[in-house]
């Protein structure tokens, strides 16, 4: 008898099976700009460069590390993807681009059809909230290489932002202003701490209801990472945006000064910023120290936004009539520590 490929633990059914699953998903977060369809060897995406003077493309790649672990151990598939979108979409907006596309790939011992529906519907829904296409992707079978049950998810974006309106925090001065937008929760980083912390140091059920987060721990664990698109481009659009900081893995400590030029330093005031309560729960069970938490964690605040002292009333005045939540965390100074919290 001669052996086929699913006899190698590839099913290629299956793949045709996931392919009709996520046709609709993918087709929501289409555009006119959209000029192929699923199942050719690439994506194709018109430019739209109307009113650029010098258009520059800004791209974006990452991953949800281990925040994947939680959604295995949950069975729970849905809203990983969007986590991918926002890692991805967040940081390009940092630029003051505009997210164009995005494609995203999936590697996966066994492939499920059903399960990796449920991420790219997760995807898809990023895409939405994050403005932008998928427009591709690949999903790979590899038996023997992941464990049962388990997949790897990357993400790929491309946006758009004149060369002229380029954010890289070069104009930063002392006495500019820093404001924070909220986060959702815990995002997308730290969860290796936040792992070992549950579930070796305090050995806690996911499906353990915890009055202080009104939920279960799971539930809060996993809420997808907050794209921030609307607030952020809007801001970029109506005011000069000195500088902007995705709050990522490294917490305050890393990502702050990554906009400050030599010299300046953050003064940040931690006392006003309404920290989600899972934070709290994780220093108390894990009996860190507050450097730790953020140099680690997002703390509350997914994105920095530095202004001048001159325009941050009218951006304040402005993100209310939104009615978007925001932080007027501190200023800039001169200094060499990066970031100063009182």
């Amino acid at each position: 008898m001669s052996l086929t490929y699913k006899d190698s633990g590839v099913d290629k059914e299956a793949g045709y099976k996931q392919v009709e699953l996520i046709k609709n998903s993918i087709k929501k977060t289409h555009s006119e700009n959209v000029l192929s369809s699923i199942g050719g060897f690439s994506g194709l995406f018109k430019l739209d460069m109307e009113g650029m003077k010098e258009p520059v493309l800004v791209s974006g790649t990452d991953g949800v590390g281990t925040k994947l672990k939680l959604a295995f151990m949950m069975d729970k598939h849905d809203t990983i993807g969007e986590d991918l979108v926002a890692m991805c979409a967040n940081d390009i907006l940092c630029q003051g681009a505009k997210p164009l596309f995005f494609l995203d790939y999936i590697g996966t011992g066994k492939l499920k059809p059903e399960k990796m529906a449920e991420v790219v519907e997760g995807v898809a829904n990023g895409c939405v909230k994050a403005g932008c296409a998928l427009i591709g992707g690949e999903t790979a079978e590899m038996p023997g290489f992941y464990q049962e049950g388990e997949y790897d998810l990357a993400g790929f974006c491309v946006g758009v932002v004149d060369k002229e309106k380029i954010i890289d925090g070069s104009g930063i001065e002392e006495g500019d202003i820093i404001l924070g937008l909220p986060s959702s929760g815990i995002h997308s980083n730290g969860y290796s701490l936040v792992r070992k912390i549950v579930f070796e140091k305090e050995n806690i059920d996911l499906d353990k209801e915890i009055e202080a987060i009104e939920g279960t721990l799971g539930e809060e664990l996993l809420k997808p990472t907050r794209i921030y698109m609307n607030p952020v481009l809007d801001l970029v659009k109506n005011f000069d945006i000195k500088g902007l900081a995705h709050i990522t893995g490294g917490g305050f400590y890393e990502n702050i000064p990554r906009v400050l030029p030599k010299g300046l330093s953050a003064h940040i005031d931690l006392s006003v910023i309404d920290t989600p309560k899972i934070f709290h729960l994780l220093k108390e069970w894990g009996g860190l120290d507050e450097k730790e938490m953020y140099s680690t964690f997002n703390m509350g605040v997914g994105m920095i936004v530095v202004v001048t002292k001159a325009e941050a009333k009218k951006v304040e005045e402005f993100l209310n009539e939104k009615g978007e939540k925001f932080y007027k965390l501190g200023s800039v100074k001169k200094g060499t520590e990066g970031v100063v919290v009182c």
